[in-house]
């Protein structure tokens, strides 16, 4: 790949820690070292600039606190306001994820990178909402040329109601090149 194929804007979503109870293995804890060097690896090689995505525990929070730590900036779509996104999507899982979320959203906030839709809609419409905000964002922000997208996963879609698998739909209908990051 050549410099002037990189993308320096990076869009990105993935999925969250596995539940305690869940029956299908997508992001187990234990995995969150590797993971974490991955995309330490990509953004460096990349040369990243710009990373957008929301910041649930799991893929969004890694990449969050990796490319803070490497000097990257930082975007962050939520939903709705920050505490409810906490409760729902950030220390509803294993790990010590209430911390770091708290951490970076001042941070971000205080950057004035934290944008917050307050969407009243479900959840599952929130979300995909979030989504076409950080595709948009991103694009807007790698204007003229295109953002990447990056898919922290396994590599499988889940079915219809699979946000990370309509993430990566918006990001090739933006034009996006696809870069996967596997969680297993």
């Amino acid at each position: 790949m050549t410099a002037s194929e990189r993308h320096n804007v990076v869009a990105l979503a993935g999925r969250r820690i596995d539940a305690p109870n869940s029956k299908r293995t997508r992001f187990p804890l234990e995995q969150i070292p590797t993971v974490r060097n991955r995309l330490a690896e990509f953004l460096n090689y990349h040369e990243i600039s710009l990373l957008v995505s929301s910041a649930a525990c799991g893929a969004d929070l890694l990449a969050l606190d990796v490319a803070s730590s490497l000097g990257v900036r930082c975007q962050v779509v939520l939903p709705y306001h920050p505490d409810k996104f906490r409760r729902s999507s950030v220390t509803d899982r294993p790990g010590e994820w209430g911390l770091l979320y708290d951490r970076l959203i001042y941070k971000i906030g205080a950057a004035g990178d934290l944008i917050v839709l307050d969407d009243k809609s479900t959840d599952e419409f929130a979300f995909r909402h979030t989504n076409e905000a950080i595709i948009h964002l991103a694009s807007f922000a790698a204007m003229p040329e295109h953002a990447g997208a990056v898919l922290v996963w396994e590599g499988r879609s889940n079915g219809k109601n699979d946000l990370t698998a309509a993430f990566e739909n918006l990001a090739t209908a933006a034009g996006m090149a696809i870069y996967t990051i596997l969680t297993r």
